[in-house]
């Protein structure tokens, strides 16, 4: 299994789900006689899920194949699922939620604290939810004015970041700097070792949890700036990428400040984008989402 909690978690999922109660009766060598890959596919399809789901059950029972494989249960030359094929997963299936500037301004005053800042940082930084509610106060650094992303936090089990370069340095706007300092003095857990989205039903011990906010916040305030119900954390990080398009930012400097691990193995190896560019980019897209 995976040591990544959110992973692990997602293959248990489907495992117990899906896989264990349709397959778990049937031998290995069934499996992967004649026909198998057939009737796994037949299988995946009848499923009342989404192509991109369906298409996760795949990968899990994959590496479960793999896995036999290697430790010598089944003998075969090439992996069943191999040949299983999942309608729709080869391209997106809906274009993802990107926010415009009216309707961030919309968004952002239908909040309240904590939630309106953890908004303003998302689509300020793109952090990912895990990230973004893994924050502690001693991650930054305000007179350099940077945030070291170090940790993630997934279902209250708090991890490594999705990639080594995840850990890169964020720029830390002036602006955005402010308002992070005003939620601090305002917080009652505002300690170098609190969390910056700090629980109080939890006495400041872990921080808020994503999914509760924004169904019980981010949600509610999408609906009445008249947003509709598909607005989520991610919609934030894609807003973020498509500001950083918009305003014509070098490529590299995207991938460095939304972290990715790859762009292209051309850009990663020969290209290296300098701190001022970042900077520039990041506080360009903080004015965005505070322009009044």
């Amino acid at each position: 299994m995976p040591e990544r909690h959110s992973t692990n978690l997602a293959y248990r999922s489907y495992i117990e789900t899906h896989i264990r109660p349709k397959w778990a009766e049937w031998s290995l060598r069934k499996l992967t006689n004649k026909g198998a890959s057939f009737t796994i596919e037949q299988w995946l399809k009848s499923l009342d899920l989404a192509p991109k789901t369906k298409g996760n059950i795949r990968n899990v029972m994959a590496v479960i194949f793999n896995c036999a494989m290697r430790w010598g249960l089944v003998d075969v030359g090439v992996n069943p699922l191999a040949l299983v094929r999942v309608k729709g997963i080869s391209r997106r299936q809906r274009e993802p939620r990107i926010l415009g500037a009216k309707e961030i301004q919309a968004l952002i005053a239908e909040l309240t604290e904590p939630c309106r800042t953890a908004v303003i940082v998302a689509l300020s930084t793109g952090l990912r939810c895990s990230e973004l509610f893994a924050l502690k106060w001693l991650d930054f650094d305000w007179e350099q004015l940077t945030v070291l992303v170090r940790r993630a936090i997934v279902d209250g089990v708090v991890g490594e970041v999705k990639t080594k370069y995840s850990h890169s340095g964020l720029p830390l706007d002036p602006a955005l700097a402010d308002i992070l300092f005003t939620w601090k003095r305002a917080s009652q857990f505002g300690s170098d070792r609190d969390w910056v989205l700090a629980s109080p039903q939890k006495a400041g011990e872990f921080p808020l949890r994503s999914t509760a906010m924004l169904e019980n916040h981010v949600k509610p305030a999408a609906r009445a700036a008249q947003l509709g119900n598909d607005v989520g954390w991610h919609t934030f990080r894609h807003t973020y990428s498509s500001m950083l398009r918009q305003l014509g930012v070098d490529v590299k400097v995207q991938q460095e400040l939304l972290r990715h691990a790859d762009i292209r193995t051309t850009l990663n190896v020969y290209t290296q984008a300098v701190s001022e560019q970042k900077r520039a980019a990041h506080s360009k897209v903080v004015q965005m989402v505070l322009a009044s």
